[in-house]
């Protein structure tokens, strides 16, 4: 199993001891998930957390018209998941599709609960990921009420310039609530300039 990339990701936060990394490998299973193949759809009680091994993941939503409308993506090293579907165990409004073939490490609820009582450094670890999750939340929502859609695509691809041979301009463009003819319209304007 491919638990290395994610100790090397705990050790960064919080180095993990021998046994915490034993418990790693024990309470996470990975799972190899096929191009377009979901780990979550609409309805379904999210009840799993996921990191990224290999690949890219897009989490999304689809309003009453049909539209989709990007929330997320996820590389190699990020995690991905319905938080609130996870926390409240109720049906998810998102769906979680794989952009390539990818690798992920899961680890359920119910373990991530049994991690966290058995080995306390977790809960830490957790806490951290969720409160760095929270802080990019907010920013996005700031930057959704108060910048132009060129400044969104200019701040995006500054922070993710990774994603743009990965991820097609369409998904690009609903993720900064945009169409992708008023994306394409857009840089063209930057490349002119």
């Amino acid at each position: 199993m491919t638990t290395e990339p994610l100790i090397d990701y705990f050790n960064k936060l919080l180095p993990l001891d021998k046994e915490e990394k034993f418990a790693v490998e024990a309470f996470f299973k990975e799972r190899k998930i096929k191009r377009r193949q979901f780990i979550l759809q609409e309805g379904d009680v999210s009840k799993i957390n996921t990191f990224v091994v290999e690949g890219c993941f897009k989490m999304y939503m689809v309003d009453t018209n049909g539209k989709e409308h990007n929330l997320q993506f996820a590389i190699e090293n990020w995690w991905i998941g319905d938080v609130g579907s996870f926390h409240t165990e109720q049906p998810s409004k998102l769906y979680i599709e794989a952009i390539e073939n990818s690798v992920i490490l899961q680890i359920n609820k119910e373990d991530q609960l049994k991690l966290f009582v058995e080995y306390p450094k977790f809960n830490r670890i957790f806490r951290v990921l969720t409160e760095n999750a929270l802080v990019s939340t907010q920013r996005r929502v700031l930057q959704n009420i108060s910048s132009t859609a060129e400044e969104r695509y200019l701040d995006f691809m500054e922070r993710y310039p990774h994603f743009f041979n990965r991820i097609s301009n369409v998904q690009i463009a609903s993720y900064l609530g945009v169409t992708p003819e008023f994306l394409s319209t857009i840089r063209k304007r930057l490349v002119k300039s």
